[in-house]
């Protein structure tokens, strides 16, 4: 069960990374019957560190020791973290931790720390794109996945960057104490209650010089027409390419599959109608082309890991649904 969460800085810290760490995990908001977490943040380097912020810095009481009762230990991204050596103390502490049991967590440039303990060794991760390169030299064992938002392999849980980090903990919450939980603290926070993982970074992919956008008048008919099956036959034919070139071209400019994108928009579009309107899951499914209530139970509980039903009364209440 989680219960007990702790941040650890080291000098440099981002705030803003931090502050996702705390937003999460670190707010009573026991008034909307939601868990109160033991959270804590911990100093790897002395009681005040520095921020990358002029002027701004960070005092704690707590020390590496806080570390050893914590359920779950979130590193925050922080300056020069790419290039800078850690404290051998806080490697071996983060160790200590998945060995108990415990999970890691790394916010960004947070994940060299965990690199550095070695726990990333054999292990899918992610990071920012812009140190996807260096994260490799550093970490060859690793299986690095530099295009998507977080990856969770249990015990170690990467993020890339800063908004990710707040999907990574969104994520954690909704394993361990499900969607519910997840989309109330989500609610209160005012962001998407859920981003998959693998959803791509929104980053410029870089294309060879005589290409362009070629799919995005395809991907603005896409949107239009959600509630309609189409193949990537069609689709191909509408961006006047092949099949097997649209394939390629769609995934350089997406970071995903035909299939993929037009599940997510559905996927989507389907939380906008649950949360705004009072149409049935049958009307829901017909408007977002998955046809039927029972497919679109399947793909929205895949997707999210609640049915429709549940989500709307997430946010609606008891009394929607």
């Amino acid at each position: 069960m989680l219960k007990n969460v702790a941040a650890v800085l080291l000098d440099g810290v981002h705030p803003f990374e931090l502050g996702v760490v705390c937003e999460v995990f670190g707010l009573d908001r026991s008034d909307d019957g939601l868990p109160v977490y033991d959270f804590a943040v911990v100093s790897a380097e002395g009681p005040t560190l520095s921020t990358h912020v002029g002027g701004l810095s960070v005092s704690t009481p707590y020390g590496l020791e806080r570390l050893e009762e914590a359920d779950l230990i979130a590193v925050p991204a922080g300056s020069h973290y790419v290039v800078r050596e850690y404290p051998p103390e806080l490697l071996d502490a983060l160790v200590r931790a998945t060995e108990r049991g415990a999970r890691v967590l790394s916010v960004c440039s947070g994940v060299f720390v965990l690199g550095a303990a070695g726990l990333l060794d054999g292990r899918r991760c992610t990071v920012h794109w812009k140190h996807a390169r260096e994260l490799a030299l550093r970490n060859p064992r690793a299986v690095i996945e530099p295009d998507v938002l977080y990856v969770d392999a249990d015990p170690v849980i990467t993020s890339a960057g800063t908004a990710s980090g707040i999907d990574a903990c969104l994520h954690i919450v909704r394993k361990e104490q499900g969607p519910e939980i997840a989309n109330k603290i989500a609610r209160r926070m005012v962001v998407p209650p859920h981003r998959d993982g693998g959803q791509a970074q929104y980053v410029e992919r870089p294309l060879p010089r005589d290409t362009c956008d070629t799919v995005g008048e395809v991907l603005a008919w896409m949107e239009r027409h959600l509630d309609e099956d189409v193949t990537v036959e069609q689709l191909a034919a509408r961006a006047h390419m092949s099949p097997r070139t649209f394939a390629r071209r769609f995934q350089q400019e997406t970071g995903t599959t035909p299939y993929r994108w037009i599940l997510r928009q559905r996927v989507l579009l389907a939380q906008r109608l649950l949360e705004a309107t009072d149409e049935t899951v049958d009307a829901v499914a017909g408007r977002t082309g998955f046809g039927t209530a029972a497919a679109l139970r399947h793909q929205f509980t895949r997707a999210l890991g609640t049915t429709p039903n549940a989500y709307r009364r997430a946010f609606r209440g008891p009394e929607a649904a």
